[in-house]
């Protein structure tokens, strides 16, 4: 799932040290001659593209960067010090405009690209540069150059890693933006007309994934019904789904068994639909994942999921979380990210079929 992530930038590069102009004060020596020494050169600013970075999240908080000035020459023939440059960190895939001109200056393609954004200033000349047989005693140096300064805009075609599918009113929104209050550093980014939610969610200082609120399918989805043909063609491209279930619906006069068929009917639903507009789709990893166990007692939601694996047969991952209170979700967090550092590191082998709904495909819920 594609989604275009942006931020606009400014980056200032380091002014050049200023040339001084000095002479060589020593005993015994009354002319000692011109000793200024040159300013150093000021930061310049690059960016690399590095495949750990998922999107560009950081940019959207810190908006100017500015590298620091080299230092004045001094006397005795010393040079002032160079500034340290900027390294940028980017996504792989970042494009990267004048955001003034909207020219495209760099296509971060390949892991470890490196391009110059910004150059530092030249730094002056003392006045040791000066001397020569007319004029033995220069005073002139020049001052040091200013850095490059632009406006830039980053683009990034944000693959989402993780999708959440569900009925409507599954609890879908609520988990996202329970990771949004659990981290700062999270985003929510416009797609469509409908605008369903991306989030960012970070899980160590280098290591994040991104979430996507895929709006809830329908019976009926896979032919068009509602948006889900629209959303549906857009999970293709996550590395993993998570299935959110209600499993507490708020059916009052229901007794257990008819909220036990129901679980179990909303898991096909969804499970079918995905045959009927792509059987690859199966082949995806799919997480089950029981929310709203927070207004249910342990032992009555344990009994509720033996009642409907009894059906289901579900032999894949699940997970019993509260998207309100957050039960259980930090840990659903930090164990999706080992599974995709895992998966991306080749650890983890291709998924096989999932064949354990095919068979309901042709048949009534």
């Amino acid at each position: 799932m594609k989604f275009i992530d942006e931020a606009i930038i400014e980056v200032h590069a380091g002014k050049g040290g200023n040339g001084v102009a000095a002479f060589r004060r020593e005993k015994f020596i009354p002319k000692g001659g011109p000793s200024g020494g040159d300013g150093g050169r000021g930061g310049s600013i690059f960016a690399v593209a590095d495949r750990n970075i998922n999107t560009l999240i950081d940019y959207r908080y810190a908006r100017v960067h500015r590298a620091r000035g080299g230092e004045q020459g001094q006397g005795s023939d010393r040079y002032g010090a160079g500034a340290e440059d900027i390294t940028l960190r980017l996504p792989v895939g970042t494009i990267v405009f004048d955001a003034d001109t909207g020219e495209q200056l760099f296509d971060l393609d390949r892991h470890g690209e490196r391009v110059l954004l910004a150059k530092g200033g030249q730094g002056g000349l003392g006045n040791l540069h000066f001397k020569s047989s007319i004029n033995r005693a220069p005073r002139q140096c020049t001052p040091g150059e200013p850095g490059e300064s632009r406006r830039l805009r980053f683009e990034l075609k944000v693959l989402a890693d993780v999708g959440l599918l569900g009925m409507p009113n599954a609890g879908k929104s609520t988990l996202v933006a329970s990771c949004s209050n659990a981290r700062p550093k999270v985003a929510d980014y416009p797609f469509t007309t409908l605008n369903p939610q991306l989030g960012v969610v970070r899980t160590g200082p280098a290591k994040s994934f991104v979430i996507a609120d895929i709006p809830g399918l329908i019976e009926g989805a896979a032919e068009g019904a509602g948006l889900g043909h629209q959303f549906l063609r857009h999970i293709q491209r996550t590395r993993l789904l998570l299935h959110l279930l209600d499993f507490a619906p708020m059916d009052g006069d229901s007794d257990e068994t008819t909220i036990v068929s129901k679980l179990v009917r909303d898991v096909r639903t969804i499970s079918e639909e995905l045959v009927r507009f792509d059987p690859e789709l199966l082949k995806k990893p799919r997480w089950l994942i029981l929310n709203k166990v927070d207004l249910l007692p342990d032992s009555q939601w344990t009994t509720r999921w033996k009642a409907v694996n009894k059906s289901l047969r579900w032999k894949g991952e699940v997970r019993p979380i509260s998207g309100l209170t957050q039960q259980g979700l930090s840990e659903l967090m930090h164990d999706i990210q080992t599974w995709l550092d895992a998966q991306q590191e080749g650890q983890i082998e291709d998924a096989q079929p999932d064949v354990r709904f095919a068979h309901h495909a042709d048949q009534s819920p």
